[in-house]
C-alpha cells in the first residue's frame, strides 16, 4: 500500500484561527491512524495578507497542541523547500505553468484591468468576472512579441466550456458541475507568483501528498484542481473537506466574537488539551460517543468517514464545561503552576495560595474564573445587608446580627486559628444554640467574604486571612447590619 502522506499548509497571515487548527489536526490524525507522515508546508504566495511573525505562531501553535511534523521547513524530508515563496524563487510553478500552456492546458493572457473591468457583471447583487478567454486566439508569435515587449501577463488555465466535470470527496461523495461555470482561473499572477489554488496542485502532486484535508468551501474549486491533474496526467489525492464550523447562532466564526483562534482561547483560559479535544469533536464523531480523548487516543480512534456534512456548532457552553473537567483531573501540582499567575495577579497579600488554588479547582471552567473567585481575599467587595437573607438557611438579617454579635467574642478568644479548630468552636456554638451549621456558617461566610458564592466555607476563609482580618471583617459586618436596621 501506499504510504499515506498528508499536509497542513497555513498561511502567514496572523493567528491561528478554528477553522485552521481543525484542519491541522484531522490532517494529523489521518496520516498518524496509517503510521503515515504529516508534512507542514508554509503557503506565503499571498505577499499582501503576510504577517510578520506569523510563522512563528504556526510552530508554536503545532508544538503546544502535540501535532508534530515529520517534515517542514525545519524538517527537509527530502521534497522541500517547503515554503511556497522559496519554490517560487526557484521557478518550480513557472516551469508546471510553461509546461500546461505548451500542451494547450493553458495560455498567456495580457489583458489590460481596463479590459477585464470592462468583463464585470453583477449576479444577485454580487460583482463578478468571468474571462471571455480573449488572449486564448493570440498565434505564437504575438504571444512571443508580448513577451519580447515585456508586457505584463498571467497565465491562465484552458477550461472546457462544455460537458461536465466530477470529482470525488470521501464526506460529500461525487459531485458532478458543468464546465460553463469553470473559469479560466489564473495560475501564475502578473508579479511571477502562483495562485493558491495551482500552487497546492502542483506541490501536492511533487511532495506526494496522497490525503488533502480542508474547509468545504473549496468544494466549488476542487474540479479546477481536478482538471490540472488531468492536464498533467498526475493521480488525484483523496479529497476530504470538512464542514463548516459556526457559532451559536449559526454564523461564521468571526474575531469579534472572541474564540476565533487558538490563542483567542488560551487567553480566555482554556487548557490546550482540552480545545484539541473539543476542535476534535467539531465535525467528527467516534463511534461510540465517547467524548474525552487524549491525543493518542484520538489517533487510534480518528475515522475520517466519520465526519459529518452538516456544520458544526462552536458551542462555548460545552467548551467551559469540558475545559472545567479537564481542570478538575488535572494533578493537583500542575494546576497550581497553571493557576499561580492568576492568583498572584488577584492577591497581593502574602496568603497561602496553593491553600486557595485548591479551593478553586473544582469550581472554574476556565483559568480567567479564578480572580472572580478569589479576589475577596485580597480586599472586601462593597455589598448588601440584603445578603445575609437566605430563606432556605432561615438566616435574616436581625437573626444574622444576632449570630454575628455572639460568634465575635468567641472568635475574639479562639488563638487557634486552623480550619478545624474554628469548625470546632463553632461547632459547640451551633450545638448550644441549637440551630443548624448553615444558619451560623451564612453570615459568619458573608461578613468574610462579601460574596454571595465562595471557593470555601467561613472557617476555611478564615484560616487563610487570619484572624486580625477575620475579626475586623465580622466587626464591619455587625456595623452594616445595625446600619440596616
Amino acid at each position: 500500500m501506499e504510504k499515506i502522506r498528508t499536509r497542513f499548509a497555513p498561511s502567514p497571515t496572523g493567528r491561528m484561527h478554528v477553522g485552521n487548527l481543525r484542519t491541522a489536526l484531522y490532517t494529523y490524525l489521518i496520516a498518524k491512524h496509517e503510521g503515515g507522515d504529516f508534512i507542514l508546508r508554509i503557503e506565503d504566495t499571498d505577499q499582501e495578507r503576510h504577517v510578520e511573525g506569523a510563522e512563528g505562531i504556526i510552530y508554536r501553535t503545532l508544538a503546544k497542541t502535540g501535532l508534530i511534523h515529520d517534515e517542514g521547513p525545519d524538517k527537509d524530508g527530502g521534497y522541500g523547500p517547503y515554503v511556497q515563496s522559496e519554490r517560487q524563487k526557484a521557478g518550480i510553478y513557472m516551469e508546471y505553468a510553461k509546461k500546461l500552456v505548451e500542451k494547450g492546458e493553458a495560455y498567456y493572457c495580457f489583458c489590460t484591468q481596463e479590459r477585464l473591468n470592462s468583463l464585470k457583471k453583477t449576479v444577485n447583487g454580487e460583482e463578478i468576472m468571468v474571462y471571455d478567454k480573449h488572449c486564448l486566439h493570440l498565434t505564437k508569435e504575438e504571444v512571443e512579441a508580448n513577451l519580447k515587449a515585456g508586457k505584463p501577463f498571467v497565465i491562465r488555465q484552458n477550461n472546457p466550456k462544455e460537458g461536465t466535470t466530477t470529482f470525488h470527496d470521501e464526506i460529500y461523495g461525487d459531485i458532478t458541475v458543468d464546465n460553463a461555470e469553470l473559469d479560466d482561473m489564473v495560475l501564475i499572477k502578473s508579479d511571477g507568483y502562483p495562485t493558491y489554488n495551482f500552487a497546492n496542485v502542483v506541490d501536492d502532486h511533487l511532495m506526494k501528498i496522497t490525503h488533502v484535508v480542508r474547509g468545504n468551501e473549496y468544494l466549488s474549486s476542487s474540479p479546477k484542481y481536478n482538471r490540472l491533474y488531468d492536464a498533467f496526467g498526475w493521480k488525484v489525492p483523496v479529497y476530504v473537506h470538512c464542514p463548516t464550523i459556526t457559532n451559536e447562532e449559526h454564523k461564521k466564526l468571526s474575531k469579534r466574537s472572541g474564540h476565533s483562534s487558538f490563542e483567542d482561547l488560551l487567553e480566555q483560559g482554556f487548557l490546550t488539551e482540552a480545545i484539541v479535544n473539543f476542535v476534535a469533536l467539531l465535525g467528527w464523531s467516534p463511534t461510540d460517543n465517547q467524548e474525552f480523548f487524549t491525543l493518542e487516543e484520538l489517533v487510534k480512534a480518528f475515522d475520517y468517514h466519520n465526519m459529518s456534512k452538516s456544520p458544526a456548532v462552536f458551542d462555548m457552553t460545552k467548551l467551559r464545561w469540558m475545559n472545567g473537567e479537564y481542570i478538575k483531573k488535572m494533578d493537583d501540582e500542575k494546576f497550581f503552576e497553571l493557576a499561580k499567575p492568576y492568583l498572584e495577579t488577584a492577591i497581593k497579600k502574602p496568603l497561602d495560595l496553593k491553600k486557595i488554588a485548591g479551593m478553586v479547582k473544582t469550581r472554574i471552567e476556565t483559568l480567567c474564573d479564578i480572580a472572580d473567585q478569589v479576589d475577596f481575599f485580597e480586599e472586601m467587595p462593597e455589598y448588601s445587608a440584603d445578603m445575609y437573607i437566605h430563606k432556605k438557611m432561615k438566616t435574616t438579617k436581625e437573626n444574622s446580627l444576632e449570630t454575628l454579635k455572639e460568634v465575635l467574642p468567641i472568635l475574639e478568644a479562639q488563638d487557634d486559628f486552623s480550619n478545624d479548630a474554628l469548625f470546632e468552636a463553632l461547632s459547640k456554638y451551633v450545638a448550644d444554640k441549637g440551630v443548624k451549621t448553615g444558619f451560623v456558617m451564612w453570615p459568619i461566610r458573608t461578613a468574610v467574604s462579601g460574596k454571595q458564592m465562595t471557593p470555601a466555607g467561613a472557617t476555611e476563609i478564615m484560616e487563610i486571612i487570619g484572624k486580625e482580618e477575620s475579626l475586623t471583617r465580622i466587626r464591619k459586618g455587625i456595623e452594616l447590619l445595625e446600619a440596616a436596621e
